[in-house]
């Protein structure tokens, strides 16, 4: 945020008098918790002293973030201040170094008062490790109100729910929210408009068409690899177009019964059509062992690809870099269904969420902190910004952004998104909403063809279990033989390879852990109904 010379002095004055405040109230606040005997651990507090944002002091929480790659480090920026301002919380913040810090604290014991995690949610919903909510609700919060199937997606076998992941909204509620539309985590295809321009601007409405201009590019521009994928989004986009409704290393599920997706019917149409792209020369072998997600962006902004399989925002993020790099040229995205069988299938519960530890100095002062994340200022003040500096809320039902919501220095700066520690899908997919930009569009296409399965993803191995380890094992096999698959020499050694895969999977016990997921997905899908 730029600040102008008035500006600065206007708030260095505001920040002089809310200092003096908060000194005056951190005196006042002592002298209350004595008085109601403190004991040190916040137990005055729950015997009747003013909470942290009724006295006006300002309660200090640690908060361990478990996800390495995360892009905020540090409580501040105005949506960490508006927050604290609002809740009377301020987080000290830890990032996990890598994904084995987290599992060694558990082991230690050595936790802090707030853990936000989504590797390790089973292993962290355990009464040994943090507080069930629903007694922390019952005991302080009991305003607090969550609906019942966000309780029943997270309710364990103990009959209590220690955290509700953020990002996750039924079928319904998306439905009935049209300005919510998905997040970036959605595969999309962008292409070069100046090239197909050049080849008369060939129709790519189905996956046909697509192959086809690969070819004309490959045939009048050799120099020029005719499709580059990111090394993480090789496969989402085309699964999508073959209806396979699920990864590699997921379930799907057909009449009320569940299978593995490597058993899909659809699935060795998909190979062929990877393998296809192999030996005709459209992509390179090298691209499924690139070393960093970055060498598909090089071939991409240098004007080495026509195109360029990512996300959703492919387009928007790759024209953002050619011209910053003084590019002349622009991609665009394909549609999001480029056919007939097209289909998502959406199986999440959500990405992560925060758990109250029973290191926890303040039980009651942490729930209502969540309880406000929750509330409808809470999930819009995290998720857009400060209402009126950084959006303003459109009468049609969604925010005017004043920013770029793909702008990640901006986002990432101001801390806007990243305090999640409680959200739902539905404001997160409206963050998405900006109108004329061609990620939206994509969006908007991927919705009209997403069904909503949330019981399939409560098919989930626990910690050290045999199905955890079966399902390991052929997962691992499945990552080094699809390689195989996409790079084999003819149709016929493809397919050879596809059917030894699965079959090697039925060797290894696929059919027991089979077995095991549609015994979890009868007890799981009532939830739902």
């Amino acid at each position: 945020m730029t600040i102008y010379p008035l500006e600065g002095f206007v708030l260095k004055t505001f920040q002089s008098y809310k200092l003096l405040a908060a000194t005056l109230a951190a005196v006042l606040a002592f002298t209350l918790l004595s008085a109601c005997g403190d004991n040190g651990n916040g137990e005055g507090a729950k015997q009747g002293g003013d909470s942290p944002e009724k006295s006006g002091g300002v309660k200090e929480l640690s908060l361990f973030i478990d996800a390495p790659w995360y892009p905020v480090k540090e409580w501040k920026g105005p949506i960490a201040e508006k927050i604290t301002e609002k809740t009377g919380v301020k987080l000290n913040v830890t990032v996990a170094t890598d994904d084995k810090q987290l599992p060694l604290m558990i082991a230690s014991g050595d936790l802090p008062d707030l853990v936000f995690t989504y590797a390790n949610i089973n292993r962290m919903s355990d009464s040994k490790l943090s507080y069930p909510w629903n007694e922390l609700i019952e005991k302080y919060a009991p305003d607090f109100k969550i609906d019942q199937t966000r309780i029943a997606i997270h309710t364990m076998d103990d009959g209590n729910f220690y955290t509700v992941r953020n990002s996750f909204a039924t079928q319904e509620e998306m439905a009935q929210n049209k300005y919510s539309i998905g997040s970036d985590g959605n595969p999309g295809i962008a292409v070069r408009e100046d090239i197909l321009k050049e080849l008369g601007n060939p129709p790519i409405q189905s996956l046909d068409d697509f192959t086809k201009v690969l070819g004309m590019v490959k045939e009048k521009y050799p120099d020029m690899v005719p499709l580059m994928m990111d090394k993480e989004w090789i496969e989402q986009y085309f699964l999508q177009q073959f209806g396979t409704e699920a990864l590699l290393d997921g379930w799907y599920e057909r009449d009320g019964k569940v299978d593995y997706a490597i058993r899909q019917p659809k699935m060795l149409d998909f190979f062929k059509f990877m393998n296809g792209l192999y030996r005709n020369g459209y992509i390179l072998a090298e691209n499924f062992a690139f070393a960093n997600d970055q060498i598909d962006d090089q071939y991409v902004t240098s004007g080495k690809a026509f195109a360029h399989v990512y996300t959703v925002t492919t387009a928007d993020s790759d024209n953002i870099k050619i011209k910053s790099n003084g590019g002349s040229f622009t991609f665009k995205m394909l549609p999001s269904a480029l056919s007939k069988d097209a289909k998502v299938v959406s199986t999440g519960l959500g990405f992560a969420g925060t758990f109250i530890t029973k290191k926890n100095k303040d039980p009651e002062a942490s729930i209502k902190f969540i309880q406000y994340l929750a509330s409808d200022e809470g999930k819009k003040l995290t998720m857009f910004g400060v209402e009126g500096e950084h959006w303003t809320w459109n009468d049609a039902g969604y925010p005017d952004l004043k920013y770029n919501p793909t702008d990640a220095d901006f986002m990432n700066g101001n801390g806007i998104k990243w305090w999640y520690l409680y959200n739902d899908g539905v404001t997160e997919g409206m963050l998405s909403y900006v109108p004329g930009t061609q990620k939206t569009q994509a969006l908007l296409e991927t919705k009209a063809i997403t069904a909503y399965k949330p019981a399939l993803g409560l098919i989930q191995t626990q910690p050290d279990s045999k199905e955890k380890t079966i399902k390991t094992k052929i997962d691992e096999m499945i990552k080094n033989e699809k390689v195989k698959i996409y790079l084999a020499g003819s149709e016929e050694e493809a397919v050879a390879k596809y059917e030894n895969m699965v079959k090697t999977a039925e060797n290894m016990g696929l059919q027991e852990l089979v077995d095991w997921a549609n015994e979890t997905y009868q007890k799981k899908k009532d939830l739902f109904e």
